[in-house]
């Protein structure tokens, strides 16, 4: 009986390394970027302050303050509302958004100045978000139906083991040719995103730093670093005072009333 104990241990661990090997890289990016976003479910709603830093390269800064909400949608991508508070130039300026699985996203944008809310065409999404080094498809939600996946290899990042796996987009009308994440393999957090655009040349990197876990769950980062490696630019955005469970609903992402957004 001991024997046959032994030997099904064998025979399964054989099975097990097997398995591994007849699994493709094209498998394997897929089921890495699935474990990300099973990882992220169930979060509800969420409110955070944030600053965002512009700095061209010779070091000139330019701070703003804003406001998001975000809002999970059970069967669908999610949806966001940033407003911004200071300086005066962009004071009022909110910015909506509703991720979806599978098609174009939905973007619309108020701006004070022109007293008029502009929806954000699907092929004019890989223009820059109010100057910043962020794009407007950036800042969608994590979806896994969006790209297409092939793992590279495992790698260092810091401290941590991390999975580096391609993102291909699947949208014909993305600004990226591919992208490249480094994701920790403990608990399948991004640290970081190389972007390369439609001639394939990296184009920005992203970094992501500081994270924390919420509601013994959930891990939010504190800071993100967009690099533009072409124009030496760079937009900085630390997140503060993350608050989940705040009773948003639908009612509170209407591109109808997003000219009084608060």
């Amino acid at each position: 009986m001991l024997f046959f104990a032994r030997f099904s241990f064998v025979l399964l661990s054989l099975l097990t390394v097997v398995a591994a090997a007849d699994q493709t890289p094209a498998d394997k990016g897929l089921k890495i970027a699935r474990e990300i976003k099973l990882r992220d479910l169930g979060w509800g709603d969420s409110q955070t302050d944030m600053t965002m830093t512009l700095r061209d390269r010779k070091g000139r800064e330019v701070v703003r303050q804003m406001r998001t909400k975000s809002l999970e949608v059970e069967g669908d991508g999610d949806k966001g509302l940033t407003v911004f508070d200071t300086p005066l130039d962009v004071k009022g300026t909110a910015f909506l958004s509703f991720s979806h699985i599978v098609g174009d996203d939905d973007q619309w944008l108020f701006l004070p100045a022109l007293k008029r809310v502009k929806r954000i065409a699907s092929r004019n999404k890989s223009g820059p978000f109010l100057g910043s080094e962020f794009a407007f498809e950036d800042l969608s939600s994590f979806e896994v139906e969006k790209n297409t996946y092939t793992f590279l290899r495992d790698e260092a990042c810091g401290e941590l083991n991390c999975f580096v796996v391609e993102m291909d987009p699947v949208d014909k009308f993305s600004g990226y040719a591919r992208l490249v994440a480094w994701i920790d393999q403990d608990h399948y957090r991004v640290h970081k995103i190389e972007f390369y655009d439609r001639r394939n040349t990296h184009l920005k990197t992203l970094t992501i730093e500081g994270y924390q876990l919420y509601k013994d769950k959930f891990w939010r980062a504190d800071k993100q670093v967009m690099l533009n490696h072409k124009n030496g630019k760079s937009t900085d955005i630390e997140i503060k005072n993350i608050r989940f469970d705040t009773g948003l609903s639908d009612v509170d992402f209407n591109e109808k009333k997003l000219a009084r957004a608060r």
